[in-house]
């Protein structure tokens, strides 16, 4: 009997990996994608982003995409919405789970979204009316990010990474989760952020973002895991970054993550064999475009036993 799962590993790939490649998946290979996804045990996937066809082609048909994952009982279906337009479509299309782009960083808020975080605060004030008023099952949450650093301004004060958290609860959000944007954390300055945003905003804490620019994000995340953090996002093949970050490439690979927790111990809920299988449709969808993963390389060691 396969264990109860103690971390929940949220899948960004579809849209946190498609937004950052130049070419655009097909909407039948992403539908493949995610099929493969779920049936590798996934139990949360970010399908895509609300906004503008012209500004992120490759979220031209998140609509239909998220449609086709509402089909899967038990997968939570998340996607990331800008301002209250992009959530007034979200909520229609059904979604699960709504997430906004709220940084830390000055100068990257106006470079992603054109607001300051003041202003993305107020928008989220506005997003939570209207959830409230039309949707109120629906989850919303805030990965802060460039919490750990920017490229555009450099170092990002502790203190106003969790002042903006606050502000974010106090908006309404129901988790505010933590992102190393442009891969410049190290273990043990994720240890202390997270232990510092959990004793300000308790069970409100969310998930760890991180990733693997400098081969730091699994060590990352086992610094956040030791901090109790317990929902990790990453990205099948390392797909993805911002556009909006100069140098934020390699999300944390799913399929590492999932090796490094399975192989301590700590069930994920998800079976590696079937995971690395989904790397085909994700590849068949974007031909020639590079793919992560030590895991998948190496493969599953002798005698392999997941917790």
């Amino acid at each position: 009997m396969s264990k109860t799962p103690e971390v929940l590993i949220s899948e960004v790939g579809p849209r946190d990996g498609l937004q950052s490649v130049k070419a655009t998946m097909p909407t039948a290979d992403k539908l493949r994608w995610i099929d493969a996804l779920v049936a590798a045990g996934l139990r949360e996937i970010e399908v895509g982003s609300f906004v503008p066809a012209k500004l992120l082609p490759q979220m031209a048909d998140v609509v239909d995409v998220v449609c086709h994952a509402l089909r899967h009982d038990g997968l939570t279906v998340m996607a990331l919405v800008p301002n209250r337009r992009g959530a007034e479509a979200a909520l229609a299309a059904g979604v699960h789970k709504i997430t906004l782009p709220v940084s830390a960083s000055e100068a990257h808020s106006l470079a992603n979204v054109r607001r300051t975080r003041e202003q993305m605060v107020d928008e989220l004030r506005e997003v939570n009316a209207l959830r409230r008023d039309t949707a109120p099952g629906v989850a919303m949450e805030v990965g802060l990010s460039t919490a750990f650093g920017c490229t555009l301004q450099g170092t990002v004060d502790e203190d106003d990474v969790i002042r903006l958290a606050v502000a974010c609860v106090e908006a309404g959000v129901d988790e505010v989760g933590l992102s190393d944007t442009t891969g410049m954390a190290n273990p043990a300055q994720v240890r202390r952020l997270f232990r510092r945003l959990r004793a300000e905003i308790g069970e409100r804490a969310g998930a760890a973002h991180m990733h693997n620019t400098r081969g730091l994000g699994l060590a990352n995340c086992l610094a956040a895991f030791d901090a109790d953090v317990r929902t990790f996002d990453a990205s099948l093949g390392g797909l993805g970054g911002c556009p909006y970050a100069p140098g934020a490439s390699g999300n944390v690979v799913t399929e590492d993550l999932v090796f490094m927790f399975e192989a301590m111990g700590v069930p994920t809920g998800i079976d590696l064999s079937q995971l690395i299988a989904a790397r085909q449709p994700l590849q068949a969808g974007l031909p020639g475009e590079p793919v992560y993963g030590m895991t998948p390389e190496a493969g599953l060691p002798k005698g392999w036993n997941p917790a």
